[in-house]
């Protein structure tokens, strides 16, 4: 049998010091060559560079001083700067405690500089978190979602998570909705648009017809912003944007859905979630463990209501193990009976009303659970989505919220960088060091590219 843990790990690891140790050996002893042994450590030290630039004085009067390196960017060095990101991000140290590390070692640093590092000049890094997602809504044939609470600026607030095996995303903001998870997977767009999708959108909520026929007969289509579109509301009486049904907030989400489809996003794509209502747009497909969860949770006062209980428990999770299996090998045949099967699970009459009511329930959600079928790559579950979006509430618990607009979204950029790195195999450690310029950093391509070839892998 093989051994377990890939086999020799010090052949691939890099040696960057040899040293000889020496024997103690009586005379005449013949030599016979060395026996190695590997020992890793860990060199962390300040290190202070002082840069003189030349200063040179042209014949015409002109003073020129020679410019800083492009990996210089203030007065702390990009490995220093990737210490702090990959502590505070990935490793969750508090910015206290960050500072007192850094102290330690030897670096002269305050908090509020530390502050600086986190937050300043850290555009790149969440523009390439939402090339991300870009990347995932155009390519994913489905995504798993879930949130979390945040607080923002003293609030309390929502962070999303979109995400797929290949990428994660994070987005907090004031609320939870339905329009404001549309206005999410714009991925950074603003625009309103009203087109076929946006048209049958708000058809299936029940918009009135009328309504309907001014905007589509409208000749303008598309709203740069959200300025722009309220206007536009305005202009046709549709008013009512408070309230789920509301006839403004109907169109609102409509034209919002209309701009994913414009810019190609969520082809065709199924939404994956636990069931929460701001999630249900679009193909959509619920998780069976949340499901069985409700069964689970229903509480029981007598013995044969807990025996109905157990029984129905026990026929959802044998039925849960055979779409596992359909998922590896679906076929025509197998699809109709895990249909027929279905209904009869959760058409029985246990003789427990609560019991029987949430089953109903369920087998009203049916096209939803069952989505699998007809899109086999769709997991069943939102394990996933859970999995990534702990660290948003480790970092919650952990470090409080977030003040300034730019704090939060550097949060939430680098925690689904982090996330990304690790689904894709690529080292956080590496990638922070390329993309800040350190001294011999590994090349790593951008993220959204590696995205877009494990789609299309």
């Amino acid at each position: 049998m093989p051994r377990r843990g890939g086999g020799n790990k010090t052949a691939r690891r890099a040696i960057h010091e040899v040293r000889v140790v020496k024997a103690t050996v009586p005379p005449g002893s013949r030599f016979k060559g060395y026996q190695s042994f590997v020992v890793q450590d860990l060199v962390l030290r300040a290190h202070v560079v002082r840069l003189r630039r030349e200063r040179w004085l042209t014949p015409q009067g002109q003073s020129i001083t020679a410019p800083l390196p492009a990996s210089v960017a203030g007065h702390f060095g990009p490995e220093l700067r990737r210490f702090v990101l990959a502590q505070y991000h990935q490793g969750q140290v508090t910015v206290a405690r960050l500072v007192t590390q850094l102290r330690a070692i030897g670096i002269d640093i305050s908090q509020r500089q530390v502050m600086r590092l986190l937050i300043a000049g850290q555009d790149g890094f969440v523009a390439e978190a939402r090339d991300v997602l870009r990347a995932g809504l155009q390519t994913a044939p489905w995504i798993s979602v879930d949130d979390t609470g945040a607080r923002h600026a003293g609030a309390n607030g929502v962070c999303t998570q979109i995400g797929r095996q290949h990428s994660t995303w994070f987005g907090t903001t004031a609320s939870k909705s339905r329009l404001n998870f549309l206005g999410l997977l714009r991925a950074g767009h603003t625009d309103h648009v009203i087109n076929d999708a946006a048209l049958a959108y708000m058809r299936g909520r029940g918009l009135a017809g009328p309504l309907i026929a001014r905007l589509a007969d409208d000749a303008r289509g598309h709203f740069a912003n959200s300025a722009a579109w309220t206007a536009h509301l305005d202009r046709l009486g549709i008013h009512g944007l408070e309230g789920s049904l509301g006839p403004a907030r109907i169109a609102t989400e409509g034209a919002l859905w209309g701009s994913i489809a414009a810019h190609g996003f969520l082809r065709d794509a199924v939404i994956l979630s636990d069931d929460a209502g701001q999630f249900d747009v679009g193909r959509h497909a619920l998780c069976w463990v949340h499901a069985e969860r409700l069964v689970h949770r229903l509480d029981t006062f007598t013995d044969d209501q807990h025996a109905a209980q157990q029984q129905m428990r026990g026929l959802i999770w044998w039925f849960y193990a055979d779409l596992k299996a359909y998922r590896q090998e679906p076929t025509a045949q197998r699809r109709v009976e895990l249909r027929a099967r279905f209904d009869r699970i959760f058409r029985r009459r246990t003789g427990f009303v609560m019991l029987d009511r949430l089953l109903g329930r369920l087998l009203g959600r049916k096209p939803e659970l069952l989505q699998v079928l007809d899109r086999p790559e769709v997991p069943l579950h939102t394990n996933g989505s859970e999995n990534d979006i702990r660290c948003q509430v480790t970092k919650r618990k952990i470090s409080g919220g977030t003040q300034s607009t730019a704090g939060r979204d550097c949060r939430d950029a680098f925690l689904g960088l982090a996330k990304t790195c690790a689904k894709l195999g690529v080292s956080f450690w590496d990638y922070l060091g390329n993309r800040l310029g350190a001294p011999g950093s590994t090349a790593i391509p951008p993220l959204q590219d590696l995205v877009r070839q494990r789609a299309t892998a």
